[in-house]
Order: structure tokens, then C-alpha cells, then sequence
């Protein structure tokens, strides 16, 4: 059987001009990247501000498990399929940052017969993006520490500098540094650390802006930090604003790639769901909307994080309302959730599908009695699947008068997927949900943190210490409380202990850490024990890849 990138390699591409003449792109409005990928100009997207929009399909799943689920597949594959059976469709991804690709999760452009391609350029580097957001934020950094160097003007407090560097790897060892050591022309020596590019509010800001002006306002509006009398310090103050921008100037334009199928895609930006808000940018899912009939987008992780904070952040924020969600999920994976052991999965076992099936009714009911999205369920079949499972499967189901289907596309490409794009259809046609957020933008910051764990969670309290508490009093009071909440916590579990599988209930979820993104215009508020600067496995997937001597990339995925 070959592999992922096997599949990608062996892919007869098309031109990305013709990929643009399906969109009816002009030529002139493309920046190549060699043949198969190009970025589309703001100038043309601009013009394209008075076209109605197609209808948006958000692909989630239900919480992560070792076992695999496939959102990414599933997003590429229900592309394939909408295509297929005659609708004009495109979808949107977020590009994959190389801490995963080289840590544990290995490459991130779908799999099997529903990938993203030239797959090795998206995973390795793309059209430069993510290093063009490290440098605007760590100019950012250099011009503070330059800033105190040479006087501080501004009276910043060093022990009250919030702004941390960032790389795209994980790499553990730069969580808790100390910098400018050497004598007093390395500056003040001070605490500092590294988050990974993906939680930089930076992208965050990126993801949501819709606008190069937009973009720059909120670069300016980034807090980095507070003086000796608490007054807030501004990346404005700094005047670094203007030439961050000038760095993500380019990198702003969407990426337009192709589908194995050579359905057209974009993939831009890509924060984390677990650290950050979990969607591509708004400027590429606007430009699809303007462009194709149904759109196809995901948010990262389980529908408790990333779709959350798409309908909360990303939707509220840009004025986009979803048709209707696919909740994506496995066979195995769900038994592994009702506590089957790892190792067991390809057996059949009704009783741990049974009991994990819970974890899939959770998502189900937030997605469609929360969040106000029809839903479709659509059930990655893998061959050790049994019948007995799969029935087994409907029929618990069955109360939530949902379609569940078996969807085989990473085996056939979008022919796998026609049964779920047909009952997308279906759905979004029909129109019978009314889209709701999860809370108010009136409620109290404290009040929608406990929304969110109580309702979409399951906890029955959220809980802080007195700093933590201060801290969100602090910025209620300062005019951040009508900011919506941006959730740091495992993706693994509803609760924030990773190993609580299934759907637990009663928990508390404790807030650790708040942080004000003052520029995305969101509270982050950090539980458990989640990571910004994640690290890597004792075996990382870079131990696999390597190049042979024909320049040809292996082991990618």
C-alpha cells in the first residue's frame, strides 16, 4: 500500500492558472510559486466584495484520540465529492506548521485519496507565511528590548513584559528563558520565552484581519506589556506596527493550491485549536464564499474547541454563518474512547463502541442545540470495521435524528464521499437550525468562560485562584469585557485532564493563566496544563524523514 506522500507524488497536477479559471481568477490577479501554487491579489479580491456568498460547510469531529479520525481527509474528500456531483465547491485549510510535522503528528494536507498537493511544499515551508509572521513578531520583541536599551521612554516595567519570541518547531527548552545577558550592552537582562509561530497572537491577528489596513490597526492595538503604574504599552507606542506590517504584506494574500482531484483549495494561516482559535484566515474563507457555491472549511481539533471558537471568534468577528457542520469520527476511535485499549481496536468490540458513543452525542448535541448548525455524521471507514458496529452505531444515534454515514474517500478520492456530500446538501438546503453563538458578547468575562465549560464541556464549575481572578476583574474593568474567550486547554477530553476519555461530566475547569490579545480581540484563558511552546516526542516524526539522492522528500507521511 503506498503511502501518503507515495499518493501525492505519483498526482498529475494541473497548472495553478487553470485551477484559477475554474474561480474565474484572472491570470494577472496570481503571484506564482512555480507552477502548482500561487497567492491571489487583494486587489482582485477587493473587487469581488458586491458577489453574493455560497453556503458554508464547517467539517469538526469528535474528540481526538491516537486511534485517528480524519477531519483534514474528510474536508479535502467532501471538496472532491461536492465537485463531483456537480456543485462548485472549494475548500479551506490551514497550513500546517512544522512543529507538528516534525514532532508527533507528522504531515498535515489530508490522507490517501483526499490530500492537498504539491503535499512536501505545503508542509515544508509553503509560500513563506509562517516565517514572515515569526519575524513581524519577533521584530516586535527586538524593538522592545531595543526600546529599554536605549532609555525606555516609555517607563515599560521589565518585570511586566507580556511579549514572547516564537518559532515554528517545538522546541521545550525555550519555554522559561533568560535574555541580555552579558553586560549592559546586551540590554537588561530579564524573563522571557518562546511560544510556537501557530499561539502567537500575531497569527491569530493575521487569521481574523480582513483587511491590510485592518491588519495594521490591529497589529497596533497588540499589548506588549504595562508600565510601573500598570498603564497598558502598545506595539503602536513602539511604532513597530507600520513595519510589521510591511512584513506580512505579501504573505496576507490567500494561497491557492489544488486537491488530488484538481479541485481548486485555499490554505492560509493555521493557529492551533488547543493554544489559539483554530481556522484558516477570514480573508481566504471570504474570498471562497465570493468564488464557489459551497464552501468546505474545518476547525482544528475536537467541536468543543475548534468549532467553538470558529462560530464564537471567527464567525462573530467577520459576519460568516455556517449552513451546517460535518461531525467527523471513527469506529475506532470511538472504542478507544469507551476505553478500549489501543491495541485492541481493529477487534470488534460493541461494548466500549457503546460506551464510547457518548463522546460523539456530546458533540452532536453541542454542534446542533448549541451552535444551531444541521448535522451530518460522517464515519471514516477503515476495513477492520464490522457491520454489527456500524448498526450498532446508527441506532444510538438514532434519537438525534442525524444522517450517519460511511464515508470511504480516503480509499476512493471524492467517490467515497458522495453520500456525505449529498446529505450536506440536503441539509444546508433545508435550512431547519437557527445558528446561535454560545454566549453573549454583553456577558462578563468570568461568566463566559463558565458558559462555555458548562455547556459545551459538560463541568459543572470553572474555578481560578485569587491572581487569576484579579486578572480577569482587571480586564473586565478596563474595557476588554465585551471580548470573546479563547480557550487554551488538551483537545484530548472535555475535561482538562487528558486522560479522561469519553464524556465526563460535573468537572471543574480551572483557569491557570489569562492572557489579553488585545490585537485579535480576545481574552485567552489557559486550563490545565496545556503548553504554548508544545515539545517533542521521545521518537519525533523527523527520526522518518529524509530526502534520497534525488532530491526526492520520504517519510513525510
Amino acid at each position: 500500500m503506498l503511502s501518503d506522500i507515495e499518493i501525492a507524488q505519483r498526482a498529475t497536477l494541473k497548472p495553478i492558472n487553470d485551477i484559477a479559471a475554474r474561480l474565474g481568477i484572472p491570470a494577472e490577479a496570481l503571484d506564482a510559486f512555480g507552477r502548482y501554487k500561487a497567492k491571489v491579489s487583494l486587489e482582485y479580491i477587493d473587487g469581488l466584495k458586491s458577489r453574493p456568498n455560497g453556503k458554508l460547510i464547517l467539517v469538526t469531529a469528535i474528540s481526538p484520540t491516537p486511534a485517528g479520525e480524519g477531519k483534514t481527509t474528510t474536508t479535502v474528500g467532501l471538496g472532491d465529492a461536492l465537485n463531483k456531483i456537480g456543485k462548485k465547491a472549494v475548500i479551506c485549510l490551514r497550513e500546517p506548521s512544522l512543529g507538528p510535522v516534525f514532532g508527533m503528528k507528522g504531515g498535515a494536507a489530508g490522507g490517501g485519496m483526499a490530500q492537498v498537493v504539491p503535499m512536501e511544499d505545503i508542509n515544508l515551508h509553503f509560500t513563506g507565511d509562517f516565517n514572515a509572521i515569526a519575524l513581524a513578531n519577533n521584530l516586535l520583541a527586538a524593538l522592545i528590548d531595543n526600546h529599554i536599551h536605549h532609555g525606555n521612554e516609555l517607563g515599560i516595567d521589565v518585570r511586566r513584559i507580556t511579549w514572547k519570541r516564537v518559532m515554528d518547531m517545538n522546541d521545550r527548552a525555550l519555554r522559561d528563558i533568560t535574555v541580555s545577558l552579558g553586560g549592559p550592552g546586551n540590554g537588561y537582562p530579564r524573563q522571557d520565552g518562546f511560544d510556537i509561530v501557530v499561539a502567537s497572537e500575531v497569527m491569530a491577528i493575521f487569521c481574523l484581519a480582513t483587511s491590510l489596513k485592518d491588519l495594521k490597526e490591529r497589529l497596533g492595538n497588540i499589548v506588549i506589556g504595562y508600565t510601573r503604574e500598570q498603564k497598558p504599552v502598545r506595539a503602536r507606542d513602539l511604532k513597530a506596527h507600520g513595519a510589521m506590517t510591511v512584513l506580512l504584506r505579501e504573505a496576507l494574500k490567500p494561497n491557492l493550491v489544488q486537491t488530488l482531484e484538481n479541485n481548486p483549495a485555499f490554505i492560509h494561516g493555521g493557529p492551533f485549536a488547543n493554544i489559539a482559535h483554530g481556522c484558516n484566515s477570514v480573508v481566504a474563507t471570504r474570498t471562497a464564499l465570493k468564488l464557489a457555491d459551497y464552501v468546505v472549511t474545518e476547525a482544528g481539533f475536537g467541536a468543543d474547541l475548534g468549532a467553538e471558537k470558529f462560530i464564537d471568534i471567527k464567525c462573530r468577528k467577520a459576519g460568516l454563518e455556517p449552513a451546517a457542520a460535518v461531525l467527523v469520527a471513527t469506529i475506532r476511535a470511538l472504542k478507544y474512547h469507551g476505553g478500549c485499549d489501543l491495541k485492541e481496536l481493529n477487534k470488534e468490540n460493541l461494548a466500549a463502541l457503546e460506551q464510547g458513543i457518548a463522546n460523539l452525542e456530546r458533540h452532536v448535541n453541542n454542534v446542533q442545540n448549541h451552535y444551531g448548525l444541521p448535522c451530518v455524521v460522517s464515519v471514516n471507514h477503515f476495513t477492520f470495521d464490522t457491520e454489527a458496529e456500524f448498526k450498532l452505531l446508527q441506532a444510538k444515534l438514532a434519537h438525534l435524528k442525524v444522517p450517519v454515514i460511511s464515508a470511504r474517500h480516503w480509499a476512493d478520492g471524492g467517490a467515497g464521499a458522495e453520500a456525505v456530500a449529498r446529505a450536506v446538501v440536503e441539509v444546508a438546503e433545508r435550512g431547519t437550525k437557527k445558528f446561535t453563538y454560545v454566549y453573549d458578547d454583553a456577558l462578563p468575562l468570568w461568566d463566559k468562560m463558565k458558559t462555555i465549560a458548562t455547556k459545551i464541556y459538560g463541568a459543572a464549575d470553572i474555578s481560578a485562584d485569587g491572581k487569576v481572578r484579579t486578572q480577569i476583574k482587571q480586564l473586565q474593568e478596563g474595557g476588554y469585557g465585551h471580548y470573546p474567550v479563547c480557550v487554551a486547554k488538551t483537545q484530548y477530553s472535555f475535561s482538562t485532564d487528558a486522560a479522561l476519555r469519553g464524556a465526563p461530566s460535573g468537572h471543574t475547569v480551572n483557569i491557570r493563566e489569562v492572557r489579553l490579545a488585545a490585537g485579535a480581540e480576545f481574552i485567552v484563558m489557559v486550563c490545565g496544563d496545556i503548553m504554548t511552546m508544545p515539545g517533542l516526542p521521545k521518537i519525533p516524526s523527523a527520526d522518518h524523514i529524509d530526502i534520497d539522492d534525488n532530491g526526492k522528500v520520504v517519510g513525510l507521511f
